[in-house]
């Protein structure tokens, strides 16, 4: 657990919520707003995939890493090479900054060798790295109006033999999914939460912020709350389409008094 003292649930501001910007301007508007700790999502910038750039980082905002992405989307095939490679250093840097958790996306369909015994060999790198490697919950492709199956085993964790998964709120409503139901589901494997929302309209993410879509974010995250579940809670949101920085800073710090007020933990004292 990263080092943020009395706190069980600690909100992360994931750097993917910052986009375009980069990781130093996360961890400064973390900082500015009062988070708990950053999410690291690993891309093409290579500050992102430096383990010392990182910690000076870490050591500069006085923020702990909780979380590391790896470079598992799309956009980041180019990252790190060979798939299981990306998992190997991905979790190998969770270690050497001290995170919580490593989060992966299943395998896309065409990756045939990567998903063939996917979960059995996630939980051995697990286990050899010592490291929590949660795998996300995913949604189906529409292309032309008909569904695809872009992911394999599958786009949901829900009868996957994995240890640990990631929840993410905005993929649960693409995929027409009740989290709540599926979180009481998870019970114990939920290992990592990504606080977003969603329409169910859309047939992609949205990444809305939360209380601005269909999901029952609150509801959740109450049950969370009640069950005393002990996991980071990243925001995930998408700020593309904030005016300027003090609307994007404006959504930030709602989606953050949004997970505290559900989530029961009181804020973290800013420097």
């Amino acid at each position: 657990m990263p080092e943020v003292p009395g706190l069980a649930r600690p909100v992360a501001l994931s750097t993917s919520a910052c986009y375009p910007l980069g990781v130093p301007e996360t961890f400064a508007t973390a900082q500015d707003l009062g988070y708990d700790a950053v999410e690291v999502m690993i891309t093409g910038n290579p500050l992102s995939r430096d383990p010392d750039e990182l910690l000076d980082l870490q050591q500069k905002h006085q923020l702990p890493i909780a979380a590391i992405h790896a470079p598992t989307l799309l956009l980041t095939q180019h990252v790190w090479g060979d798939a299981w490679n990306k998992i190997r250093l991905a979790a190998k840097m969770v270690e050497r900054v001290g995170a919580d958790v490593m989060v992966a996306h299943p395998p896309f369909v065409w990756q045939r060798r990567y998903a063939r015994g996917f979960a059995e060999h996630v939980s051995r790198i697990s286990r050899e790295e010592g490291v929590k490697i949660a795998v996300e919950n995913m949604y189906p492709w529409t292309v032309r109006g008909h569904s695809v199956q872009a992911y394999a085993p599958h786009w949901s964790p829900l009868d996957q033999d994995y240890e640990w998964v990631t929840w993410d709120f905005s993929h649960a409503a693409a995929s027409g999914t009740d989290s709540l139901e599926a979180v009481r589901q998870l019970g114990g494997r939920l290992g990592h939460v990504h606080l977003t929302d969603g329409s169910g309209k859309a047939i992609m993410d949205e990444h809305l912020r939360p209380g601005h879509g269909t999901q029952p974010v609150a509801e959740t995250l109450d049950h969370l709350a009640a069950v005393d579940w002990h996991g980071v809670v990243g925001v995930e949101v998408s700020t593309r389409k904030a005016k300027d920085v003090s609307m994007r800073d404006e959504w930030l710090a709602e989606s953050l008094a949004f997970a505290r007020a559900h989530l029961g933990e009181a804020p973290r004292e800013r420097d």
